[in-house]
Order: C-alpha cells, then structure tokens, then sequence
C-alpha cells in the first residue's frame, strides 16, 4: 500500500509536541511491516539549519494563494527503506524561529502558511509518479486537503483521487480563524457554509476536515467517544457524531527503542522485570541529582508535564498541600503556565528534602524521573492518549490516572481487594478523589501487591507495530471502499 501523509512537524526534524513523535513513530513502523510511505511537512529553520543530507527534489510547484502565485521547491530524504520525505521549501512561510509562534505568540499569517502547506501536498499528491492509496493527515494543519482533494475530483478532472484520513491529536486545536482568509483557498464560497468549512462566521479547518475526509480517526478509543460529547466536544460535537459511522480510536504506540530500560544512555542503572534492582539505585540517583533527601524506602512520585489547565495539575497542587509531604517526595518537570510554575516552586521551597521541581525539558532527567520513581501521576482533564503512562509501565513506574481518554484505556485499576490491575484510576477532576487516590498508593507502597502492579505494567506491550497494524487495516478497508 502506498501511504502518503501530511504533517506540520516530524521527529526528529521538528518538534513541539507528541504529533511529531506520532507520525514518526507511525510511519517507521508502517514501512518496517512493507508498506510504501512518503511524509510531506514544512521545510522549517530548524530543519534547514540542522539536517545536512537533504537532496534537492527536481520538482517547483506555482501554486495560487488569493491573488498571488507563491513559489516552492521540494526537498527530500530517504532515512530508512520504504520511507521518504518531502520538505515543501517556501522560506517568506517557513524560514522562520519557532514552527507555530514565538515568544510573542502566533504568527498571524499560521491560516495562510498552512493553506499554501495544504496546497502543496495535494498537488504532489496529484502529480507525482508515485500515486498514493492514502492520504493519512494530521491535525488543523492539513486539514483542508479533504476538501481540495474533492473539489480537485469533482471539479478539475482528477480521477481515482486516493482516500483520505484525517487523524485529530487534540480536538481543542481546530485552526480557527478570519473568513476573509477563505479567499486563499481559491475555492468557491459554496464552501463556507454551516455544512463546511464555516464556523460561526469564522474558518475551521478542523471542522474542514471532518466534514470532507472519508474517515475520522483519533489517537484511543475512549477519546472518539468522549468527542462526541459536549464535554469534550469543543463545539464540534454534533459535526462528529453524524461522522460516527466513519469515526473510530486507534491508540498511539510506544518507541520502545528510546523508551526502555535496559539498553538506554540516560539511566545510570540499566533494569528489567526480571531483575529489579537498578529500579531502587536509580531512585537514589534521582534524588541525589534533585537534592532530595537519599532514602530508597521513602514513596517518590513524579510529574512530567506541560504547566497547562488540560494536565489538571491544579488539582496536584491541591493534593499535595493535602498530603503529608515529610513522608514522601515529589519531583515535576514541565514548562508552561507561569502561575502555576510558581506554585510549584513554592512546596519545593518549604520542603526541600521532599520536593523538586526543575521548570523547562530535560531529556536525560525524563528518562530518570521514569525509571526513579515510584509512581507516575497524571490528573488530566482530558488526554486524547497520553505518553508518559505507558513510558511509565514500561519503567515500572506505577501511573496514577483520571479516567479520560488514553489513560482509561490504558491502565487497568487496581481495585481494593488488590486484584491485578497495572495502575491507579479516579472518574472526576476533584482534588479530593486525586487525594484518596494517592493515599491509596501510599497504602500500596509496602505491600507485596506493590511490587506485583509494578510487574505487571512492565509487562505490557503498547509497541508501534500494533497500532501500525491497526492503520494498516483502516486503510486497506479505505483504499477498498475507493474503489467501488
């Protein structure tokens, strides 16, 4: 099958998030198991600046864009068999410090960049000589190719067009924006209807795309029901529940070539289920790199976040003024919301034996945080997957989990009779079911079903060929449907 997917940023090119991580993951897994698969993205500063074996594509697109013609050349790379890149060069768009935004905030013209980018993969789409099954798009970012992909079909003469499926990372990130954008699209204002691409007076390419693709999917099984709620729907629920029929959840993957711990550079003791012994003395090393108090007995639990409302790290800090901090310790590291920051920095300044919080990323501190501790808390308000739970399992780091999204998938509860269960579940985003939740772990801890739980997450296998399968199917039925 050929396979040719869209995206706005790529690990390990560009990165600001878990979409990058995804379709790397995806795709590598997706040609290991023979597929044919092509990935087009923005050819951004970073990437210019920081990939030397680029080669230039004999191809310069003229595409329009409103009342302009916009220039662009084509760059590519070929890491692996079965795999190739196209860098779409364009640098008045994408030459820029920052792939979304600076410091300032976004860029004002983020509408027509991704227009042009939109553009951009449908004519290669259409041209090239390798036509594609499947168009896989991910995010508001491309999320208007569905529709030039129909228009182009329906009104310019591109027959057999291949099948398209948009992938949603997070409902919140529709790409909103001005209607009078809408005239760089070059497409009729039949469009910008309640039906389409309208959105209370505004664009909404996400909303674009779940209108025009011919399938929906998202990244759990939970999430694509949860979106169909008001809850979690951001207002586009009534859209996605007359999609249901072509809507479903496919879980994000784990690479475990980096996520591992006993063949990984950034633990200083390698581990395993068979052999837990470097579990305890990377603990210590965690604390005496966070200038904690070194005690292997004492409960260590761990944060690593965005300081953002969504993570419900609000209710974290709550709990943690709830609980009693001199027998336990505590360690966050994230980057975000500066208020939220601060309160976090305060529990570490009046229980500095007992809590760390480092405010930025560190790789290498990830991985320790991992393997050190204990246990792994996330009280997310919504999590369409989540990552760091199954990293978590894997290091045997027992997750503590709102049940929303990818976490309810993943983590099986332990129940209070200790039953085998693989982590720590509350239902609602309150405080005080976070805190009894994290006294039961505190209740765990000494006992034998402790070590048990641990086992069993480390266990678990959420690898990429998995999910990779899962995609392969989703198409195959696609590219079949297509051809009726």
């Amino acid at each position: 099958m050929r396979i040719l997917a869209a995206t706005s940023e790529l690990h390990p090119y560009s990165k600001t998030g878990g979409l990058a991580d995804m379709v790397a993951g995806l795709s590598n897994s997706l040609a290991e198991q023979g597929h044919e698969v092509r990935i087009v993205t923005p050819l951004y500063k970073c990437v210019r600046e920081s990939v030397a074996n680029l080669k230039p594509f004999d191809w310069k697109m003229q595409l329009p864009l409103g009342a302009q013609t916009i220039e662009a050349k084509v760059w590519t790379i070929h890491p692996r068999d079965n795999l190739t890149i196209y860098f779409i060069d364009q640098p008045d768009f994408f030459n820029r410090d920052g792939l979304y935004q600076t410091e300032q905030g976004g860029f004002p013209d983020n509408p027509d960049r991704f227009i042009f980018f939109s553009k951009a993969v449908t004519h290669l789409a259409r041209y090239l000589d390798w036509r594609p099954d499947i168009l896989h798009l991910h995010d508001w970012q491309s999320a208007l190719i569905p529709l030039l992909v129909r228009h182009q079909s329906t009104n310019e003469g591109w027959e057999n067009p291949p099948a398209t499926c948009l992938t949603i990372h997070n409902l919140a990130y529709q790409g909103v924006c001005d209607k009078s954008h809408f005239e760089n699209t070059n497409l009729p204002w039949d469009h910008f209807t309640p039906d389409g691409v309208e959105f209370f007076g505004s664009i909404n390419f996400l909303k674009a795309g779940i209108v025009y693709s011919d399938w929906v999917s998202t990244v759990s099984r939970k999430y694509a029901s949860e979106i169909l709620t008001p809850e979690f729907g951001c207002g586009l629920e009534a859209i996605l529940t007359k999609r249901i029929s072509t809507l479903s959840g496919i879980l994000n993957g784990v690479d475990y070539g980096e996520w591992n711990t006993t063949n990984n550079p950034f633990i200083p003791f390698q581990y395993s289920a068979g052999n837990l012994d470097g579990k305890s003395k990377n603990k210590m090393a965690l604390q005496r790199s966070l200038g904690l108090k070194v005690d292997s007995n004492v409960p260590f639990f761990g944060t690593i976040s965005r300081l953002a409302e969504q993570k419900g790290l609000h209710l974290l800090i709550k709990t943690l003024r709830e609980l009693d901090l001199n027998q336990m310790q505590f360690v966050l590291l994230g980057t975000g919301d500066v208020s939220l920051a601060n309160q976090f920095n305060n529990l570490a300044k009046e229980f500095p034996q007992n809590v760390a919080i480092h405010i930025g990323y560190d790789r290498q501190l990830a991985h320790l945080i991992e393997a050190g501790t204990d246990f792994f808390v996330m009280p997310s308000l919504y999590e369409p997957c989540g990552l760091n739970q199954l990293y978590s399992l894997r290091y045997g780091s027992i997750p503590i989990v709102r049940a929303t999204g990818g976490l309810d998938d993943t983590i099986q509860d332990i129940d209070s009779s200790g039953a085998p269960g693989t982590g720590l579940k509350f239902l609602n985003p309150l405080a005080s079911e976070l805190t009894e939740t994290m006294r039961r772990a505190l209740r765990l801890y000494p006992t034998s079903n402790f070590k048990r739980c641990q086992l069993m997450g480390m266990k678990q296998d959420y690898s990429w060929n998995l999910s990779a399968k899962s995609y392969a199917n989703l198409f195959t039925n696609l590219c079949m449907q297509n051809l009726r």
